[in-house]
Order: structure tokens, then sequence, then C-alpha cells
């Protein structure tokens, strides 16, 4: 079964390249939730003379997240997580021996994320969208029933403990052209512990029973498909090829190298919010620079810039989602220069009311 798994991970995320859309950065809140398998190392050890060796089936993980994303890449979340793994072959005495029982763990993690922007490596997609990050939390591991038996020897374990814990994160999310906001997401994490939790563990061996406790090690690999969703998120367009009718376009300059707005930039704002009226149902806010400095620099500045608008629009009464904020960088410049010309009417954000 968890092969077929495997193949469906593999399968879906190659579907996913051909129905995905461009996507911006998360801005504002998210949920998000994920369901996969988990790979975690065996258990070995000695007590009261007598080894053992606890080998485990692969296992579940599922997981639930809130998180906020910032708009420029960055994502903190917290996140609940459940682990469950059966027993499966178990050695006592370096003979087989059977076995049953299982054990689980409850945890939660507070994650910080980074989505990675492909165009700022020069690929003009945002199709998909790298990510990785860390957390860290609490964890409780619990062995409920295990227990391993041969011909005169045992080993019952009946406990849990909690302790701090850590992980790693990388992905994929691939956005859906046809939900806004909503994402598929394929990612693999690696679990693991400050310290091992510490079980009592019931070791029997020729009718004379030993009780002790045991640093049990946890660290497991994780493969996840699952969704995440954006609630401020806005449709996804094409960016503009050249600017809309100028009866319903209103242009912001700004200095160069620079996101602040001066008071001529406050003015026009003010204008675009009392044009504001019946029949607009969304406020493109489109951030541009000129052709001078790094691209990649150049891609957040305009991010800002456009941030910074729609900012004011929201102070002026403008409703937040109503408002579409991004950053195309160099993109479609209303004067073309060459590469490293400082052109003033390039340094613009452009309202567009729709």
């Amino acid at each position: 079964m968890f092969k077929s798994f495997r193949y469906c991970i593999i399968a879906s995320s190659l579907a996913l390249f051909a129905g995905a859309a461009s996507a911006q950065p998360v801005q504002g809140f998210y949920v998000g939730g994920g369901l996969g398998i988990s790979d975690v190392n065996h258990t070995d050890g000695s007590i009261g003379g007598q080894s053992f060796d606890q080998n485990w089936q692969l296992g579940g993980i599922g997981l639930v997240s809130v998180g906020y994303g910032f708009g420029n890449g960055l994502r903190a979340e917290i996140e609940g997580a459940y682990r469950r793994y059966e027993s499966d072959t178990a050695k006592l005495g370096g003979f087989s021996a059977s076995s049953s029982g299982r054990f689980q763990s409850y945890g939660v993690f507070g994650n910080i994320i980074y989505d990675v922007d492909l165009r700022l490596f020069g690929l003009n997609t945002n199709a998909v969208v790298p990510y990785f990050g860390g957390g860290l939390g609490y964890t409780i591991w619990s062995w409920d029933s295990v227990r391993m038996s041969r011909a005169g020897s045992s080993l019952t374990v009946d406990d849990s403990d909690g302790l701090l814990s850590y992980q790693a994160i990388a992905g994929l999310s691939f956005p859906i052209r046809s939900v806004p906001g909503l994402s598929v997401t394929a990612e693999y994490r690696l679990y693991n512990e400050f310290d091992d939790p510490e079980l009592k563990m019931v070791s029997t061996v020729g009718g004379t029973t030993t009780t002790k406790t045991h640093g049990i090690a946890n660290r497991n690999h994780n493969f996840m498909l699952g969704l995440r969703y954006a609630f401020n998120a806005a449709p996804v367009v094409a960016a503009a090829a050249a600017p809309v009718a100028a009866a319903r376009t209103f242009l912001v300059f700004f200095d160069w190298s620079k996101a602040d707005l001066t008071d001529r930039a406050r003015q026009i704002i003010g204008e675009a919010a009392s044009a504001r009226g019946q029949g607009v149902t969304r406020i493109e806010v489109n951030g541009f620079t000129d052709r001078s400095g790094p691209s990649d620099y150049n891609v957040q500045l305009s991010v800002r810039r456009a941030n910074a608008v729609a900012a004011e629009l929201v102070r002026r009464g403008v409703p937040r989602n109503e408002i579409v904020a991004r950053g195309f960088g160099e993109e479609n410049n209303l004067v073309p220069t060459a590469d490293g010309v400082r052109e003033p009417q390039n340094r613009r954000v452009e309202i567009i009311l729709r």
C-alpha cells in the first residue's frame, strides 16, 4: 500500500505542473494540512542482560497548520503533527521474537519557512514554488502495549515521555489556476530530538524481571502531499503589456531605489481612491523599477512600492480585499532603455481600476 502511495505522490506532482499558474508570495493568513508516510529508525538496546532490537513498519503522518505570510517570501506558522507506527520484526537476545503493539507521537511546532521566487534566478515562472525552512517544538512519544517475546523471555513497554524536538522542511507548492489562494504541496521533513525520550521497560528472562528506563531515539523521514489555502490571495492575472486607458489608470512615481511616498504621490493615490465608484470590483496596484541595479533587488523593490501604495489606499478607505498588489521589477518599461539606465518614468506604480 505504501509503495502505491509513493507512486501517487510522483504522478500527482507531475500532473500539477500542467494545471498550475503563476503566483505571488503568500501575504496574510493561511491554513494548510498534509498526509503522508513516515520511516522511523529501529529501536535497540540491552536491559537486564537481555539485548533487544525492534523494527517498525512504515508509518503514517498527518499535520495541520495555521500561518501568516509576510509578502516577501517569509512565512511563520504553528503546526500540529501526529505520527503512528506498528510493530514489525523483533529480536531478543539475538534471536527472532514475536512482536506486537504500536507507538505514536503528538507534536506542536513553530516553523519559519521561505518561499523561493524562481524569477530571481532567471526562470520566468512561479508555476512551481520551492520552499525550505525549519521548526522547533515539543513532542510526546507514547509506546502502547509494545511486547517482544520468545521462549522464556519477554520485553514489555507501555509508557510515554515528552521532550523538545526540531525538524527541517523542504518542499514544492503548485498554485491551482481555478482556485486563487489554493496550492497543492509535496514535501519532505526530517524530524529529530535534542534528547531521547526515557521510557520504562520491563524485561523478563528465566523468571527474573528487571524494570529500567531506556532512552529511545525517534529520528524519522517524512514524505507528504498536502493542501494550503491563503485567504488574501487575488485572482491570478497576466501582467499588462501596456498601460490601461488613462481615465482608469493613475501613475505614482518614486525616487531612485526608494519606496517612500512623496506628497505628490499621496495626492495621486487620493485621487484614485476618490475615483473608485460603482462597477469597480478590483484595484490593481502594479509596481515597477527602472533597469538600474540587480534584477532580483528590483523585483523586491517593486513589491515594496506596490505595498506602500496599497497601504495608502487602505488608509483612504479602500477595502484591502479589493486591492491586488504585485511587483514586476524591470518589466514593462514606459520608456525603453538599456540595462543600467536610471529612468524616472520607469520607477512607478500603476493603480488600475477594474
